[in-house]
C-alpha cells in the first residue's frame, strides 16, 4: 500500500472534522500529518478542537503541504473552490471528493485534468466510527488507491466498493438514511409516551430497539423478514402492529424516501 503522507481537508465542517478526528484515533495519522481548510471561523475553531488539528483559511497551502486531497465542500461550493486550487494540485495527489452527485467526468471538468480521483460517499456515524460508506475509484486511481481508501474508511465503518453509478443510490440509502432512522426513533418514542411511557424511557428504549435490531442482523447473518417472523407470533402484538405499518404504508414511505434523496443527488450533480 502506499505511504499516507499528509492529509489535506479542503472544508472543515462537521463530516470532515468526524473523517479527520476517527482516521486519527485509529492511528492512520498523527495531527502533525493533516492539514484543513475552512472559509468559517466557527467550523475550524471545532475541527481544531476535535483533532488537535490548526485549520487555516488558505485553501492553496492545504493543497501545497498535502498529498491526499479530502474534497469535503458543499457540491454546489465545488467548482469555486477547485478554480482556486487547480493551479497547486499536481500528480502526487490523490483527491478524495466526498460531495454528493459530483460525478468523475464534473470534477474531471472543474479540475482542467485528469487526476487520481476516488469518489466516497460516508454518512454523518463516522462520528461515532458507524458509518455506512460507498465509494467507486476513478479511471487514473490505481490499486493501492483503492486499499487506502478502504484502509481509511473501514476505521470508521464500514466501506463498500461499488461502480460510479451506483452511487447516488448510496447517497439515498446510506447517506440520507441516518435522517430516516432518527424520524422513526422519534416516533416509536412518541408511540411510548402516547401509550404513557415517560418521555426519557421511550427514547431509551427506542434508541436501544433499533441499535440491538441492526445488531442481530449483522451478526446472525439471517434475512430481515426471518428476524422479523420470529418476532411476530400468531395472534400476538407483533403481527398487530405489522398489520398497522402496513396499512399506512410504511415500506413504500420509506421506498420513496430513499428514491428521492437519490434522485437529489443525481440532480445536484448537474
Amino acid at each position: 500500500m502506499a505511504t499516507i503522507g499528509t492529509v489535506g481537508f479542503l472544508g472543515a465542517g462537521q463530516m470532515a472534522t468526524a473523517l479527520a478526528k476517527g482516521w486519527i484515533a485509529a492511528g492512520l495519522f498523527s495531527p502533525e500529518r493533516c492539514r484543513a481548510s475552512d472559509p468559517y471561523p466557527e467550523a475550524r475553531a471545532k475541527f481544531q478542537q476535535a483533532t488537535g488539528v490548526v485549520a487555516g483559511s488558505d485553501n492553496r497551502a492545504v493543497v501545497r503541504d498535502s498529498d491526499i486531497l479530502i474534497l469535503a465542500v458543499k457540491p454546489q461550493m465545488m467548482l469555486a473552490l477547485l478554480e482556486e486550487v487547480r493551479s497547486e494540485i499536481r500528480e502526487k495527489h490523490l483527491i478524495i471528493s466526498i460531495a454528493a452527485g459530483l460525478s468523475f467526468t464534473k470534477l474531471t471538468e472543474m479540475l482542467h485534468g485528469s487526476y487520481r480521483i476516488i469518489r466516497v460517499m460516508p454518512n454523518t456515524p463516522c462520528l461515532v466510527n458507524a458509518s455506512a460508506t460507498g465509494f467507486a475509484a476513478g479511471p487514473a486511481a490505481t490499486k493501492d488507491d483503492v486499499a487506502l481508501v478502504e484502509k481509511f474508511f473501514n476505521a470508521v465503518g464500514k466501506a463498500f466498493a461499488l461502480p460510479e453509478h451506483l452511487l447516488d443510490a448510496v447517497t439515498g440509502l446510506s447517506g440520507s438514511g441516518p435522517a430516516f432512522v432518527y424520524v422513526m426513533i422519534e416516533a416509536m418514542s412518541d408511540g411510548g409516551v402516547l401509550m404513557g411511557l415517560p418521555r426519557d424511557v421511550a427514547t431509551a428504549l427506542a434508541t436501544q430497539t433499533v441499535l440491538g435490531a441492526a445488531k442481530m442482523v449483522q451478526e446472525t447473518k439471517l434475512h430481515t423478514g426471518v428476524l422479523k417472523d420470529s418476532v411476530a407470533s400468531p395472534g400476538g402484538t407483533t403481527i398487530a402492529g405489522l398489520h398497522a405499518l402496513e396499512k399506512a404504508g410504511f415500506r413504500a414511505a420509506i421506498m420513496d424516501a430513499v428514491e428521492a434523496a437519490t434522485r437529489r443527488s443525481t440532480e445536484l450533480g448537474k
